[in-house]
């Protein structure tokens, strides 16, 4: 009886291990049922270093392998739409600033004669602007210019304007106010309010809109 019960011991054991799965190699299993092959990987059918179980679960390269090509996907798709984004930018930023002025068919005289201009004058801000070279020598003032700081003198007589470029700002003999466009230079030329320096020289100014005549009388 014991015999026939250690024959059928073994028996049972043959059984078993006959039963065990074909891929299972030595190695110590970690908590997860798996662990990374480090020798005779070949023969497994795997890569040295790579981590599988032995119980079924396969390798865990692949997976990775899969999150690794989703990653980049979507990176891929990212960087794609980033790279349209920055292209619409520069086309919209590419488009020309409309111009701060226009040039007009102003006609100028002085006591009631026509000056003739070298450049057309400009409008800003309603505000006519002519070349200051022509304006004051039809009105028979001097002028200064100080490239430091930009600033512009006109005079005559006791009266004396002072503009700076870009500035609204003026002094009339010292005296400062507020003018409604501020003096620019434009290709070279050195444009002023007409009305401004009119007022500073103490002149009468007339403007007809219809005819676009700016009549200075001094």
């Amino acid at each position: 009886m014991r015999k026939r019960i250690v024959v059928l011991s073994m028996a049972i054991m043959m059984v078993a291990a006959s039963a065990a799965p074909a891929d299972a190699h030595p190695g110590r299993t970690d908590a997860n049922g798996g662990h990374t092959c480090r020798t005779n990987c070949e023969k497994w059918g795997l890569e040295y270093g790579e981590y599988h179980y032995h119980n079924g679960g396969g390798s865990s390269s692949k997976s990775g392998g899969s999150k690794s090509s989703s990653s980049k996907s979507g990176s891929s798709t990212k960087s794609s739409s980033t790279s349209k984004k920055q292209s619409a930018n520069k086309k919209t930023s590419s488009k020309p600033a409309a111009p701060a002025y226009q040039t007009t068919n102003l006609t100028l005289k002085v006591n009631g004669e026509q000056v003739s201009l070298e450049h057309s004058p400009i409008m800003i801000q309603n505000t006519n602007l002519v070349p200051l070279r022509e304006l004051a020598k039809s009105l028979g003032a001097s002028t200064t210019w100080d490239p430091d700081s930009q600033t512009i003198g006109v005079s005559k007589d006791d009266n004396k304007i002072t503009l700076t470029i870009g500035s609204t700002t003026v002094f009339y003999n010292g005296v400062q106010e507020t003018i409604g466009a501020a003096p620019k230079i434009i290709e070279g030329v050195t444009y002023v309010p007409a009305q401004a320096v009119a007022k500073g020289l103490k002149a009468n100014l007339s403007y007809d809109k219809e005819s676009e005549v700016l009549d200075i009388t001094l």
